[in-house]
């Protein structure tokens, strides 16, 4: 079906464009920024004035619990293209899994899955999977979710694996003895009573992480690529921002909760919504995580969306499962941080699109890479409209994943997605119109 979505300020992070224009889709791709071909007859018109039209947002963290719920809550969230960790039920160690995991999503026409197959069988830490089957089966990366890796030499013998044929390890830094607690250690926590998690449980497993990786590095000439998942103190950011500088293979993410949150602000009353994992840390890690994303120390932000039960979310917070619903925060909140400064908006933008896109570079394969997370003639059309003057206020009414726990609850948020398109079909319209699978 041929759209023509029209006099929207169309944004692409990777080129710089920032222009009123029209976009023309047919057959799934972009055919035109600007004038539309001689010839072209839209089917579909969307009105745009007044919104922005950017890239379809890649998400590096999202856990699909409820398929379809989360499906939508991500097209209704402007995201297209997503990472489902490994530690799905059951887990994704073997490639039928992953196959059957991609097929589920296609038939749903709302937003690509990406899934990261699990670095050990069941996550346990011991026997490495058959990453080549994995990748074969659609696998852009491989990691171990939240479960610490004990066992170093398993790491040191997945990294010197990997190297050879440029697979990517996605690691959560935590020490496995040390991340036991609750909340992150602080005057908060001490006066609330709970188990805590110290800046050291971060940053040695850091260290270990990057003394690995030199140690390949050693054997092969690029060394491993790594990912480090949603890094969250300022020890930690120093730590990366050295392992970049002497040319190591690394990225690296944050979550948005950890980027505009901190345990004083979100948790000072026991509120068990803010139990999540990373821990809620204090201010000066806070603003070491927003100046690293502004500079581009740290590549790209993510929802780290882990929908909740509301049964294990009604506990004592020691006792409350962790995570937080965000697929459809995330732009929003993307540019609540950006605020009025134009250079953050832009950063804020990339680091949803084109950055994320860029972490997974060629693991997108042929088809996607140099379209994920951009715009351009002859792209695959994903696209987001997103009305930035739309107010709305974060509740169970107005969220889309039938988990609907976040600390966000009750905040009333600015801008909202009005239609969502991935490889040209409307998985999303907030007016209403069915077009999944148009």
């Amino acid at each position: 079906m041929n759209t023509l979505i029209e006099q929207g300020r169309v944004i692409d992070p990777a080129s710089g464009r920032d222009e009123v224009a029209d976009i023309a889709i047919a057959d799934g791709r972009i055919v035109s920024i600007g004038a539309a071909p001689a010839g072209f007859e839209p089917h579909r018109r969307i009105d745009a004035r007044g919104c922005l039209v950017l890239p379809g947002l890649v998400d590096l963290s999202a856990r699909l619990p409820q398929l379809e719920s989360d499906m939508r809550a991500a097209a209704a969230g402007g995201v297209t293209s997503l990472v489902c960790p490994p530690d799905t039920d059951p887990v994704l160690d073997e490639p039928g899994l992953v196959e059957m995991l991609i097929t589920r999503a296609e038939r749903l026409h709302m937003a690509r899955v990406l899934p990261q197959g699990a670095l050990t069988r069941a996550l346990k830490g011991e026997a490495l999977t058959e990453m080549v089957r994995l990748t074969e089966a659609g696998c852009v990366a491989f990691g171990q979710a939240d479960v610490p890796l004990v066992n170093t030499l398993a790491l040191h013998r997945a990294m010197q694996y990997a190297a050879p044929f440029g697979y990517a390890i996605w690691l959560r830094p935590q020490d496995a003895w040390l991340g036991n607690g609750v909340a992150a250690s602080g005057a908060l926590a001490t006066r609330m009573g709970l188990a805590s998690v110290p800046v050291a449980a971060e940053t040695i497993a850091l260290h270990t992480i990057f003394e690995l990786m030199r140690a390949v590095r050693g054997a092969h000439d690029a060394g491993p690529r790594v990912h480090i998942c949603r890094l969250s103190s300022a020890a930690g950011v120093g730590m990366l921002r050295q392992a970049k500088a002497e040319g190591l293979q690394v990225t690296a993410d944050v979550s948005i909760n950890n980027l505009l949150l901190t345990d004083e602000g979100a948790m000072w009353n026991f509120d068990s919504r803010a139990r999540l994992r990373p821990p809620l840390r204090q201010a000066p890690d806070r603003e070491a995580l927003q100046q690293a994303l502004a500079d581009g120390t740290l590549d790209a932000l993510v929802s780290d969306h882990t929908p909740v039960g509301g049964d294990a979310k009604h506990l004592p917070f020691a006792d409350a499962e962790p995570g937080a619903v965000g697929l459809e925060l995330l732009l929003p909140l993307a540019l609540q941080w950006a605020g009025e400064d134009a250079a953050r908006q832009r950063r804020a933008l990339a680091c949803i699109t084109s950055g994320a896109a860029d972490v997974l570079g060629s693991a997108l394969g042929a088809e996607l890479h140099g379209s994920c997370g951009r715009l351009h003639e002859g792209a695959l059309a994903d696209v987001c409209v997103f009305d930035p003057d739309a107010r709305w206020t974060v509740g169970a009414d107005t969220l889309h994943s039938r988990g609907t726990n976040t600390p966000f609850e009750g905040a009333e948020l600015r801008g909202r997605v009005r239609c969502t398109f991935t490889g040209g079909h409307l998985a999303w319209d907030a007016d209403g119109r069915k077009g999944q699978g148009a």
